[in-house]
């Protein structure tokens, strides 16, 4: 019996592989799928980890997309990339979703090269509407004008300033596009700022949820293009300009036609919408409410737990806990939130901020102790900076948390905005180096590379917590410029990391080890893994020594003197980009002082990372225990 109905259960998702499977079911089957590929991600997500409730919430809008639209001719992109698991399901991966992010199998966002239906590569927020643009000005180029184009941007997205600044294009160039605002009012935390509100007074105003209906009675008739939908479109035109404080939709204001906001987890209903909006030309924007984690009771009462869990029980919901020990070897990310609020007691110019990541970054204990010194902004990490810039010219000393990966967004304004007027603000970018299954889109590669060629900057990665918490601590001493402190995803070794804070003094290296052989420099993470290989090269007979040098700029050029006048064998090991790097600067380093030695250069290659655990991405690009262990053992021809 029970295998009976487990055949009853999955019999609609077992037989589509693709759209064209979808598109063979009636309208009334469609609510089964949709039940079908609840289960089905939470069973995959529960025993393999990866985002998880902002795929249960567009599991609905997924199926009336492609059950509605020709895709792959038609294209779907979808901002905020971990929304796409049913995506991903229907359009061919059902069977191999169980390798979702994990080491050579597919990806956990959209991809290009993974599949035809994957119109656009995603990871960073707010870039479907400039993408579909894009595409929708190509069909017309092209003389397409049977293609429809579709965005899909949720998750908090839409507090980004690039999808209002594609919103502005789109409809100033009468662009056939359609935007699908899928608001649940939420990104990992909850969203915040005015336009969040400007969301929330549209769902709940009464006569928005009054004409609608009407609304769509008459555009259900538009097939037929008769009087009835002409009134219809204009009825809408006419009175959704004047429902808000008595001014224009907002939406409108962009020249886009506004439509909704509709049940976004009534499936029959979603495509019914969505065939009428077929045939409308031109820019339109349809608001869709829906609830992140919809179907799996825990995510929808935790939505910023159950945003990406890890592995948990699907029957109780209980998460399970890393492997490591966490007052043995806490995550990094927590010892910048205790450091903080620490650090903020005891210096009342100290202030924090990040776009959209509290949870993520730690810095949600501080925004609960002391709200009016934590910020969120959004995801807007362009005005992280700048906002943080404008702290600084006024005294305040701004700690400006942002994933290493999502700095990259904000590169002018690092350099405009605060280096180029020497500013105090503080970078603690989180997430340095390999971060693991989320793969090439999150990889925080770049940034000791693009720090390091700003002037004024300060660039430093601590080898474990310790020196994190003492790097914050002198990073927010007075006659500072810019900082950059850089550290990874995951947990540390240090179990004594809550000690006293100590200054550090900026550019200055340390010895680690000592030895005669070959010279082993080292910043950052990889520090650790330099430490196990000497453990290994000892046992061999081999005398290696280790400088962890901190600071990628300045670099501790008194040490560098040191190691070259003693060495001829020089290792770099670094958690980053090979091109412009650490090792990069070393190089430099001894040019210009007519060195030379052997230097082996070791980090991450000329090429873009996919996804595995940690572990599996050091060990291919060759920087972790036993790739360190091998380059000593080449330099020294053993």
């Amino acid at each position: 019996m029970l295998v009976l109905m487990e055949e009853i259960k999955t019999k609609f998702l077992s037989k589509i592989n693709s759209p064209a499977d979808l598109k063979k079911l009636s309208k009334e089957e469609l609510s089964q799928v949709c039940s079908d590929l609840r289960d089905f991600i939470i069973d995959a997500v529960s025993n393999n980890p990866g985002h998880f409730g902002a795929s249960l919430g567009v599991v609905e809008l997924t199926v009336a997309l492609h059950y509605v639209y020709n895709t792959p001719y038609d294209q779907i992109v979808w901002d905020v990339g971990h929304q796409a698991y049913a995506h991903k399901i229907l359009t061919g991966r059902r069977d191999v979703f169980h390798l979702n992010r994990k080491y050579k199998g597919i990806s956990g966002f959209p991809k290009r090269a993974e599949s035809e239906y994957d119109a656009f590569g995603v990871g960073h927020s707010s870039t479907s509407i400039s993408a579909a643009l894009g595409m929708a000005v190509a069909a017309r180029l092209k003389n397409e004008p049977d293609r429809k184009i579709v965005a899909v941007i949720g998750d908090g997205a839409m507090t980004g300033g690039m999808a209002f600044e594609a919103l502005n294009n789109a409809g100033f160039l009468k662009s056939d596009i359609l935007v699908i605002l899928n608001d649940n009012n939420m990104a990992i935390d909850p969203n915040v700022g005015g336009f969040s509100q400007y969301l929330l007074n549209i769902s709940k105003s009464p006569t928005y949820n009054r004409l609608k209906d009407e609304v769509w009675d008459g555009l259900g008739k538009l097939n037929g293009f008769g009087p009835l939908a002409r009134r219809a479109v204009q009825k809408t035109e006419g009175a959704l300009k004047n429902l808000l404080l008595n001014q224009s939709n907002l939406f409108e204001a962009f020249d886009f036609r506004y439509f909704g906001p509709v049940d976004g987890h009534d499936v029959v209903y979603l495509t019914k919408v969505l065939n009428d909006l077929k045939e409308i030309k031109g820019p339109k924007l349809l608001h869709v409410l829906t609830k992140k984690g919809k179907g799996f009771p825990y995510a929808e009462l935790d939505q910023t737990r159950y945003h990406a869990p890890g592995k948990f029980d699907k029957n109780t919901g209980l998460i399970y806990r890393c492997d490591c020990d966490v007052e043995k070897a806490p995550k990094f990310q927590n010892v910048f939130g205790e450091t903080i609020i620490e650090l903020a007691e005891m210096n009342d110019k100290i202030v924090a901020i990040t776009p959209a990541m509290p949870s993520g970054c730690s810095l949600n204990a501080m925004m609960e102790k002391m709200p009016d010194r934590a910020f969120d902004v959004g995801i807007a990490e362009q005005h992280a900076v700048t906002f943080s810039a404008g702290l600084a010219t006024q005294g305040m000393i701004p700690f400006c948390n942002i994933y290493s990966t999502f700095m990259q967004r904000a590169y002018d304004q690092v350099i405009h905005d605060v280096a180029l007027q020497n500013l105090h603000v503080v970078f603690c970018l989180d997430r340095g180096g390999l971060v693991g299954e989320d793969g090439a889109t999150h990889h925080g590669v770049f940034d000791l590379a693009y720090m390091r060629s700003v002037p004024n900057m300060v660039v430093a990665a601590p080898m474990d917590e310790l020196e994190l918490r003492n790097l914050m601590y002198t990073a927010q001493l007075e006659k500072m410029g810019p900082i950059a402190i850089r550290y990874p995803r995951g947990c540390g070794v240090n179990p004594s990391w809550r000690m006293p804070f100590c200054k550090i003094e900026i550019g200055r290296g340390r010895l680690l080890t000592e030895g005669e052989e070959v010279a082993i420099l080292t910043v950052g993470k990889p520090g650790i893994f330099a430490q196990r290989a000497l453990k290994k090269l000892a046992r061999e007979g081999i005398s290696a020594a280790h400088y962890d040098l901190r600071f990628v700029k300045p670099l501790d050029e008194e040490l560098l003197h040191s190691v070259f006048r003693k060495f001829s064998r020089i290792v770099t090991v670094e958690d980053g980009t090979v091109k412009g790097g650490f090792g990069s600067a070393v190089v430099e380093f001894m040019a210009e002082n007519d060195y030379s030695a052997r230097l082996k250069i070791l980090g991450i290659p000329d090429r873009f990372i996919e996804q595995g655990t940690q572990d599996q991405l050091y060990r291919e690009c060759g920087i972790d225990t036993e790739g360190i262990h091998k380059a000593v053992l080449k330099l020294t021809d053993r």
